[in-house]
């Protein structure tokens, strides 16, 4: 164990990591999610074969590096935060399930898609690439809009969690769907600009209307989402050790209409979150119109950050807040694993994030440049 004045504070560590937790959840939202939108956008852009592929291979060598991400999300959850982990993987069981298997989908689709030279069999394995883009957008948009909600969990006394929620209830409450249609929205918006950097022709013209289509259909909802919160109870916390013990019984909290927005008067600052949201949905739907393409992937990926971290500073500090009980709930305070745990993760983070980054940004360096139609000609028994 390490001597504690090596180290820095509880109360700081967790919200370094409240922080960090949300770096991983855009990166795997801007990295994964523009293949998801690509997957979702197969047979809506797409006329032939050749175009199918053309935009498969646009995310052929990047998909499976894009979904280390969400390893990475998952795994800093786990070790960062074992009870929020340990409630999410439980409660929402069933929808993780579903994500899990449309997620396997995808590489399945790719490995398999090209292997007959058949139109029925090309035709199956294009639904499943379907699949493993709107299934998973989708349910991630609706867990979170059943955040907000509340989640039906409780703790007894040795923090044993009794869940009374079905996978339907998440389906139950028309806000979830308005935050599903949020995230299946943003990711094809981010998937369109994504192909009109790759693409070009005929695929780019589509690409560009379905970009113009989508970020008009983010915000607006994104909007009507926002204006929602006004009714829906939300979490207040009356009393807690920001420092203590990680123990979720340690607390009051009380349910207060509209108390999701509240942190906006509390934390003025937060305001910057929608604001980035609303900046990137614009300079997407400018820099489509005007066919700058570049631009308007910047543009949708800053949307996209936007939107999660509005999402993750209107629930602040709370995690999976309880609907049954609202003192059960989870927050940054009372979730996490131990001080010392903590600060030997952040020592890691520091070293090996940077090495990530810095590979990442040298894949797509090398990897630039249009997938064309000769060129898929040219290679066809290599690609996708």
């Amino acid at each position: 164990m390490l001597p504690e004045q090596w180290m820095l504070d509880y109360e700081t560590l967790r919200i370094i990591w409240w922080g960090l937790l949300g770096i991983l959840l855009i990166g795997f939202a801007i990295m994964d999610g523009f293949d998801l939108g690509v997957g979702m956008l197969l047979p809506i852009i797409s006329k032939s074969d050749i175009e199918k592929r053309i935009m498969i291979n646009s995310v052929g060598p990047v998909w499976e590096g894009n979904q280390v991400w969400f390893i990475l999300g998952g795994g800093a959850i786990f070790a960062a935060w074992p009870f929020v982990y340990a409630i999410a993987f439980s409660g929402f069981y069933i929808a993780m399930f579903v994500v899990l298997c449309a997620l396997i989908l995808r590489p399945v689709g790719f490995e398999f898609r090209h292997k007959i030279d058949s139109k029925r069999w090309t035709s199956i394995w294009d639904k499943c690439l379907f699949i493993g883009g709107f299934v998973p957008s989708l349910i991630f948009g609706v867990a979170i809009g059943n955040l907000f909600l509340g989640v039906p969990f409780t703790l007894d006394e040795t923090l044993r969690m009794t869940y009374s929620g079905t996978f339907f209830d998440l389906l139950a409450h028309p806000f979830a769907y308005i935050c599903g249609l949020v995230s299946v929205f943003m990711l094809m918006l981010h998937g369109a600009t994504y192909l009109m950097i790759k693409t070009e022709k005929c695929i780019f013209q589509r690409a560009r209307i379905i970009a113009l289509i989508t970020a008009v259909c983010t915000l607006s909802l994104f909007t009507y989402g926002g204006y929602a919160l006004q009714n829906i109870p939300g979490h207040i916390i009356s009393s807690i050790q920001t420092d203590g013990p990680s123990n979720p019984l340690l607390k009051t909290v009380e349910a207060v209409n509209g108390g999701w927005l509240l942190n906006y008067e509390k934390y003025e600052f937060f305001i910057i979150a929608p604001v980035l949201a609303y900046l990137g949905g614009f300079i997407a739907l400018l820099s489509t119109a005007f066919k700058k393409a570049g631009i308007a992937f910047l543009g949708s990926a800053l949307c996209v950050s936007g939107i999660i971290l509005t999402a993750g500073v209107s629930l602040f500090p709370f995690y999976i807040p309880s609907s049954i009980d609202p003192s059960h709930s989870l927050t940054v305070w009372d979730s996490s694993s131990s001080h010392n745990t903590l600060f030997i993760m952040l020592i890691a983070v520091i070293i090996f994030l940077p090495i990530v980054l810095s590979y990442v940004g040298w894949v797509y360096n090398i990897l630039r440049g249009k997938v064309t139609e000769s060129y898929i000609k040219e290679n066809s028994k290599d690609l996708y």
